[in-house]
C-alpha cells in the first residue's frame, strides 16, 4: 500500500525519533508504584483526516480508561522497516506498532512480536474475514490486528463509455474479458480505452494474480520456492495483448505511476484507469468540474475475483510489559465504529465485515464507495506475505523484469525465466 503514502513532516519524524530513542517499549508506563500504565503507539497515519481520526480514537480511549494511557508517537512510512530493525535491536520499540502484513511478518518470524492469539476476542475473530486473518497469522499465531485494506479497481469516464455505446456492467464483478472489450470499444477519436500506471508493476501483478490462480510462491520463509506458471503469466500477457495487439492502453501510462496516470484520465485521453481503490478520494477532489466518473464492478479472472490482501496492521512488541493492556486497546481501536471512521478518513476498506457493512450503509450511495467496499469481500491472504526475501526480489528482480516485458524488451518466456532465475539467485 505504499503507493498512497506521503512522508510526514520532517519535524514530526525528528520528534518521533527523539521520543522513541528516549524510552523503550519495555519500560513504558512502568512507574513501579501502581500508577497508570502508559502505552506508546507508533502511528504511521499521514493523511490529515486519518491523523484526526486516529487522535479521536486515542482521546476517547484515554477518557474512558484513565488507568491505561495511550500516547501517539507519529512516524512516517518512509524507512519504517529499517527504523523498526533499529528499535527492536536497541530494545526501544514502542508497545503498539502500526505497519502492514507483508512488512511485519519477518519481525514475527524473528520473535519480536507478541502472540495475540490468546487476547483476540471470539467476536473480533469472527468479524475478520478468514483470508484477511490468515494474512496476519504467522506459524499459527495471530501477530497483528488488521485495520485497513485497499483493492485494485477500474475507474471509468461515463461520458466516453456512453459515446462508444458501452453499457456499464452491473453486478458485483466483471471479467477481464469484459474490460478488454470495453477498452477496445472506447479506443476511438484519439482516446485510448485504458490507462494503467505500471512504472512499478510488481505489486499489481502479484496482488491480482489470485484471480487467475496465480500464487508465485510455495512455502514460507527462506524455504519458499517460486512458481511462475500459467496463473502467474496470465495477467502480464493480457496487459501485453491489450497494449501491443489491441493498442487500447495509452502507452505512456505503462511507464507512469498510478497517480500520474490520472492526468490523462481527467483529460479524456483514457476512458478507464486501473488504480488503488483509495484514489477515489483524489478523483473526487481533483477531477475537473462536471467530470462524470464511476467505479466498475470488481475484476474477476478465471479463478474468480480474489485479490491478495496486505492490510495495515497493529502489533504489540513482545518486550512490552503491558501486552494485555495493549491488546485491550487494539480491541477498542478495531471496533466497528472506529474502523469505519478511520477507513472513511483514509478512503480505504475496513478489515472487519461489520465495519465494511457500516461504511456501506453510510456511504454506499456516494460515487464509487459501494463498488470499492464490495471489493473488500474478495481480499484474501497470499503466499508472498510470508516469503522472507520477497521485498528484495520485488525491487531488484521482478520490477525491472516486468518493465522490460512491458517495453517489449523481453518476451513471455524471458519474463518467466528472469523472475525464476532472479529468485533462485537471491534465495540461495
Amino acid at each position: 500500500m505504499k503507493s498512497r503514502r506521503v512522508v510526514v513532516a520532517a519535524l514530526a519524524a525528528a520528534a518521533s525519533l527523539l521520543f522513541t530513542a528516549c524510552s523503550s517499549g519495555g519500560d513504558s508506563g512502568d512507574s513501579g508504584g501502581g500508577g497508570p500504565v502508559t502505552l506508546k503507539f507508533q502511528s504511521l497515519s499521514d493523511q490529515p483526516a486519518a491523523i484526526a481520526a486516529t487522535s479521536k480514537i486515542v482521546d476517547d480511549w484515554n477518557k474512558a480508561h484513565p488507568g491505561i494511557k495511550v500516547e501517539v508517537v507519529p512516524a512516517g512510512w518512509d524507512g519504517v522497516y529499517d527504523k523498526l530493525v533499529t528499535q527492536f535491536n536497541a530494545g526501544s520499540a514502542p508497545d503498539i506498532i502500526h505497519y502492514e502484513a507483508a512488512g511485519v511478518a519477518p519481525f514475527a518470524k524473528d520473535g519480536y512480536l507478541a502472540d495475540l492469539t490468546p487476547y483476540l476476542s471470539e467476536q473480533k475473530k469472527a468479524d475478520i474475514p478468514k483470508g484477511v486473518l490468515d494474512s496476519v497469522t504467522v506459524d499459527g499465531k495471530v501477530i497483528a490486528y488488521p485495520t485497513e485494506l485497499q483493492s485494485y479497481v477500474v475507474f471509468a469516464n461515463k461520458t466516453l463509455l456512453a459515446k462508444a455505446g458501452v453499457t456499464i456492467p452491473s453486478g458485483d464483478t466483471m471479467t477481464w474479458d469484459q474490460l478488454r472489450d470495453i477498452a477496445k470499444a472506447t479506443t476511438r477519436d484519439g482516446a485510448y480505452g485504458l490507462g494503467w500506471g505500471l512504472s512499478s508493476p510488481t505489486a499489481a501483478m502479484v496482488a491480482l494474480a489470485p484471480g487467475f490462480g496465480g500464487k508465485y510462491f510455495d512455502g514460507t520463509g527462506t524455504d519458499a520456492k517460486i512458481n511462475v506458471g500459467q496463473g502467474e503469466m496470465a495477467l502480464p500477457q493480457l496487459v501485453d495483448a491489450m497494449a501491443h495487439q489491441d493498442n487500447s492502453i495509452l502507452p505512456v501510462t505503462l511507464t507512469q505511476s498510478g497517480a500520474k496516470a490520472l492526468a490523462p484520465f481527467y483529460a479524456g485521453q483514457t476512458a478507464m484507469t486501473i488504480q488503488g481503490s483509495f484514489q477515489a478520494a483524489n478523483i473526487a477532489k481533483d477531477a475537473p468540474a462536471g467530470f462524470d466518473w464511476v467505479v466498475l464492478p470488481t475484476l474477476a479472472g478465471p479463478a474468480g475475483p480474489a485479490q491478495a490482501a496486505n492490510p495495515q496492521t497493529l502489533s504489540v512488541s513482545k518486550d512490552s510489559k503491558h501486552v494485555k493492556e495493549a491488546t485491550e486497546f487494539l480491541e477498542y481501536f478495531t471496533s466497528t465504529e472506529n474502523l469505519a471512521a478511520l477507513n472513511e478518513a483514509d478512503t480505504l476498506i475496513p478489515a472487519t465485515t461489520s465495519a465494511r457493512q457500516a461504511l456501506t450503509t453510510k456511504l454506499g450511495a456516494q460515487n464509487g464507495w459501494k463498488q470499492i467496499l464490495s471489493s473488500g469481500q474478495y481480499l484474501t491472504s497470499a503466499p508472498y506475505l510470508f516469503v522472507d526475501k520477497y521485498a528484495q526480489w520485488k525491487d531488484t528482480v521482478a520490477t525491472p523484469a516486468y518493465q522490460k516485458f512491458l517495453a517489449k524488451q523481453l518476451d513471455a518466456a524471458g519474463l518467466s525465466k528472469a523472475l525464476t532465475d532472479g529468485w533462485n539467485s537471491i534465495n540461495r
